[in-house]
């Protein structure tokens, strides 16, 4: 039988399989709202059949976007637009949907991919960015601005209130964005932070203010939604965050109530040397679970159905998540459970697509 298409509870969600779509930026909202592509995007991405889909990175606040056209929850605008998606989503697919709530601190204001994604400055159509300290992303980047304690709690509340409105939207789990270099990242690397106040210099100094968030977003939401984490659990950068402070970081999330921990890395300096290959993530994750007892999600160059099945069905990590792969073969988990002799969901309307060879694909409706 196998293991990635058995059941796993998360929180009091149990999940049908442990195949992840992890959150893809997708730069086509207008103003923080979803559009139709957002609809048409998640809407066939919910039919793949996958346990658990996240929507992309989410700001919570129009200054937290990494571009002008990133996907929003700030507003009662931003939060009615995602609500026509999810509402749709919901009348023809199960599956459990998870939001990332963001803010891209130092990284915020770029042109989107792919018309360079450069930095933009106030001065060209772009805004003020944040940080934790004065400290550019790249050379030549426009200054962040560092943020005293009043703007951090601001932040915060922000975080807080994006999670009230995903709990209207019915959203299932949610997850902060710690990862890829983006704020709450960026105060737990000394690369990155290098404040003299309690929110910077030690290990605890540097953990503290993302735990905050943490801790004020678990309170905010009804004990029974699963709130999780993504992180890096290296800048691979010499003298930067690394594993062994990710384990640390790990420790106090699972005291709080951290339902899960996201696993991926790097995006914090442009000095990554990031050794890439299939499965290059998998060991951070290992070493979490095994660490902390947290459930882990693996990411990163997880391409074929053996491997994604190998990875937790020797506990390397208990949930597989793929991003590119998936926007590749958005019915990847229909072709895996072939492929691994499983059952897994598809829409009334597809089941007559079921192929002779494998005439038990589809669970029973």
């Amino acid at each position: 039988m196998s293991t990635l298409f058995s059941p796993i509870a998360l929180g009091t969600r149990t999940l049908s399989n442990r195949i992840v779509i992890a959150p893809m930026c997708q730069y086509s909202a207008d103003e923080g709202r979803a559009t139709d592509w957002h609809l048409i995007h998640l809407g066939h991405l919910a039919l793949s059949g996958a346990g658990l889909m996240f929507i992309e990175a989410t700001a919570v606040a129009p200054e937290g976007r990494i571009s002008p056209d990133d996907l929003g929850l700030w507003s009662d605008e931003t939060e009615a637009a995602l609500a026509r998606v999810l509402q749709s989503i919901r009348v023809h697919s199960p599956i459990a949907i998870g939001m990332q709530l963001a803010h891209a601190g130092r990284k915020a204001s770029t042109a989107v991919p792919w018309a360079g994604g450069q930095a933009i400055a106030p001065a060209d159509g772009g805004w003020q960015t944040v940080a934790p300290s004065a400290l550019p992303f790249a050379a030549g980047d426009p200054l962040p601005a560092a943020l005293d304690e009043a703007e951090m709690q601001r932040i915060r509340d922000d975080f807080v209130t994006a999670a009230c409105r995903a709990q209207r939207l019915g959203v299932d789990v949610i997850e902060l964005h710690a990862a890829h270099g983006y704020l709450l990242h960026q105060f737990l690397s000394p690369l990155s932070n290098a404040r003299d106040d309690r929110y910077g210099g030690t290990l605890e100094n540097r953990m503290r203010f993302p735990l905050e968030v943490f801790d004020a977003v678990r309170a905010a939401v009804p004990p029974d939604t699963p709130v999780g984490i993504r992180i890096s659990a290296t800048d691979w950068v010499e003298g930067g965050w690394d594993v062994e402070q990710s384990v640390v970081f790990a420790r106090e999330l699972q005291r709080r109530g951290c339902a899960f921990i996201d696993v991926s890395s790097g995006g914090l300096s442009p000095q990554q040397q990031i050794p890439v290959e299939p499965g290059y993530q998998v060991p951070f994750a290992e070493r979490i679970r095994r660490e902390t007892g947290l459930l882990t999600i693996a990411v990163g160059l997880i391409t074929e159905p053996e491997q994604a099945e190998a990875i937790v069905s020797s506990g390397h990590a208990d949930m597989a998540a793929l991003a590119r792969g998936m926007l590749y073969d958005p019915r990847w988990p229909w072709h895996a459970a072939a492929r691994l002799g499983a059952q897994v969901d598809a829409p009334k309307q597809y089941l007559r697509s079921q192929p002779h060879a494998f005439k038990n694909l589809f669970k029973p409706g």
